[in-house]
This record gives structure tokens, sequence and C-alpha cells, in this order.
């Protein structure tokens, strides 16, 4: 069955990768060279997704100034869910501007073509959810297929028998409105996966059992990994040089006594000093600069970040417009980090630091580090743990 309406649900923050979320919703940080939300757009449009409809919410204006009316030709509209209360309640909000069937797909996890080629295949009128092994079911939603038909849906459950998960994307016919409508709330939220519980009391709710690239970044050490994962598979926006798995845009300034070590990407404008040394796994974004004699290992540094002369980043996000002085040193991970109330132990991270965090010279930071926006640490400090958003650090 045609199905040429992609809807893709991108209004949640993504309270688990603050404080890099402070100022921008999860589909929005950046995978490899680029936004997150760009990578699941990419594979709709390039499945043949005639049209696409945004489910947007928090800082909702960061998507739509960025992806505008269209995107690659695809002409896009936006729906706003006011309020974030489930992925069942997010698609209800695109009732009335759907004619017809549609995929369904979440706009935080980046996955390939093939999921959704297999879901589109599968897909005969019946509600079609994509499934998928998974070495960690308990973290998401488990299912249990019979052939091609899903026979349960468990939200992450405690047993160990189950190997298959919810992708997370699905195809429907327009009937699909109907059963959100008649599905019960749990604490105030509606979602998918109890409205496709409804779908299968009503009857056969198809399986499209697929593989392939399915990431899922939960917390900001997710980051890192997708973006080794995807600089693996050269899923780059930019033309490879000669060197293998590098990637320069045009209008970067790569100084001759730099050395790159790919996979690296040097993003547009961007201006790499001699000395420095960038690589493996290292993403320099859009009018970032990396001073002379810098050293930056495992890391992802996003559009007009400068790290100064000197410094060593190693296993470290760096968002949006961030500072780091001149030989600072970030000697990353594993560390405990803790994220909200709870703690996350030998993970792969030296730092985070969030949007217009501002590091000065000579700092050391411990492993598992996190900074937040607007945050201000001065010359010569140590820092370790949770640095709130705004909190100005001396020595």
């Amino acid at each position: 069955m045609n199905v040429s309406t992609g809807v893709v649900l991108a209004a949640g923050e993504g309270t688990r990768l603050r404080p890099l979320t402070h100022n921008r919703p999860k589909t929005m940080l950046p995978a490899a060279d680029r936004p997150i939300l760009e990578h699941v757009l990419d594979v709709l449009v390039e499945a043949g997704i005639e049209r696409l409809c945004l489910v947007v919410g928090y800082q909702r204006e960061r998507v739509q100034e960025h992806f505008g009316h269209a995107y690659r030709d695809v002409p896009i509209s936006y729906v706003h869910q006011e309020k974030q209360l489930g992925s069942g309640h997010a698609l209800q909000q695109a009732d009335g501007d759907i004619e017809g069937p549609v995929l369904v797909l979440n706009g935080d996890r980046v996955i390939d073509r093939k999921i959704v080629d297999d879901t589109l295949d599968t897909f005969d009128g019946r509600p079609t959810v994509a499934v998928l092994e998974h070495p960690t079911p308990s973290e998401y939603g488990a299912v249990e297929v019979d052939g091609d038909r899903l026979v349960e849906l468990v939200e992450k459950p405690e047993s160990e028998e189950y190997r298959l998960i919810n992708a997370g994307v699905y195809a429907f016919d327009t009937d699909v409105f109907d059963a959100i409508e008649r599905t019960p709330r749990r604490e105030g939220e509606l979602q998918l996966p109890d409205v496709i519980g409804t779908l299968m009391d009503d009857g056969e709710v198809r399986a499209a059992t697929t593989d392939g690239l399915w990431i899922d970044a939960t917390y900001p050490w997710d980051l890192l990994y997708l973006t080794r994962k995807l600089l693996a598979e050269g899923r780059v926006g930019l033309p490879e040089q000669d060197e293998e798995s590098v990637w320069i845009a045009d209008s970067a300034l790569v100084h001759e006594d730099a050395t790159l070590q790919g996979p690296v990407v040097v993003g547009p404008d961007a201006e790499i000093a001699a000395g420095a040394v960038l690589g493996p796994n290292v993403v320099v974004g859009r009018n970032a600069t990396v001073g002379a004699n810098a050293t930056v290992e495992d890391a992802l540094l996003d559009a007009d970040t400068r790290v100064g002369a000197g410094s060593t980043l190693v296993d470290c996000v760096a968002g949006q417009s961030v500072t780091v002085g001149a030989g600072t040193v970030v000697p990353g991970g594993p560390a405990d980090v803790r994220v909200g109330t709870s703690v996350f132990e030998t993970q792969r991270l030296g730092a985070v630091l969030a949007d217009r965090a501002t590091i000065g010279g000579g700092v050391t930071v411990a492993p598992g580090t996190l900074v937040g926006a607007d945050a201000t640490v001065g010359d010569g400090a140590t820092i370790s743990g949770w640095i709130e958003n705004g909190v100005e650090v001396v020595r």
C-alpha cells in the first residue's frame, strides 16, 4: 500500500540529556555533523516519502527555523503539541493534517533506511510496527511476534526472555486516530504503545521484523557513541578527502602542520591551527576553531565553539558557542556520571560543556563532569560533578 506522508514526533525535551537540552530539543542535538532530526528526515526522503509533518513542542522555534517549509524539496508542515503528554498524544495533534496512510516515527532516534523500507513493505492497510533485536530490551518496549503478527508488547519488561523491541517506526491508516480517542491515559499521558494495545484488541497488528542501524541517544555519552557509529558508516554531509575517513568543508581552514587522524569532520568555516592533533572520532562544527597544539580525541564540538591553544579534550561533548581557554585539560573517561538523581557507573565521558559555557585557561576537568549552559569557570580551577546553568566557578 502506498504511503506518501511521514509524521515525525519531535516535541520532546530530552530531560536525561540535560544540560545540553537547556536551550534546544533533543532532536536538534548534533549527531556527527548534523542534528539528529536531519538524519531522520534524510531516511524518509530517501525512502520516497513525499510530505513531512513534524510534531513540535519544546523549543519548537529551533526546529522550524532550521528546516523551514521544506527539506530536500519535500514540503514540511508543523503541528504543535503544547504540552508533552506522550507519543500517542503527539500523534493525535496531527489529526486533521493527515490524509490517507501514514508512516510515524520518533525524531530523536537515528535509524537507517532499511527499517523504513521493511515497515512499508509489510504494511497492507493493517497497523504495522517495526521490531528488531536489541541487547537490552528491558530498557525499551519489548515485543513478541508470531510470524508477521504482533502478539505481545511489554513496556520495559523485568524478564530477560525477550529479545525483540518496538523500534518506534509505525505505519497506520487514518483509523489510528479513532484508536487514539479510545485509548485510556495513564497518569495523564497517552503513549503510542498503549494505542498499539487498543489496535491489537481491535484485530491484527502486523510486525515488520527488521535490522540495521538503530540508536537512541538517551544520555550525554550516547552522543559520542552515536557519532562514532555515524562516522564509521560515512554518514556525513561533506565530501570525503583523499585521506580515508576525513571530511573537510570547502570553506574550512586546516593548517598544513595540523594532524587529522580519521575519522574526522571539519565543518564549514571552521579553523584548525598549526600543531593541532584531531582524531580519531572528532567532529568540529561550523565556525568552530581549534587552537595551536591542541589535542582533541573522541569529541563532538558544536558550532561556534572555541578551543584554546594547548588544550586537551578527550571524550568530550561541547555545545554551541562554548569557549575553552588555553591549556585546559579534559582527560576523558571512564567515569561515574550523575544524571538527575541517578548515578551511572564507568561511562565513557570526559565532560559535557553546554551551550555558551566558558571554561578559563589552565582548568582541569574531572571525568564525568557536566557543565551547564552559560556557566563560567575561572582560570586554573579544578571542577567535577555537576556545574549548574549560569553558575560562576572561581579558583
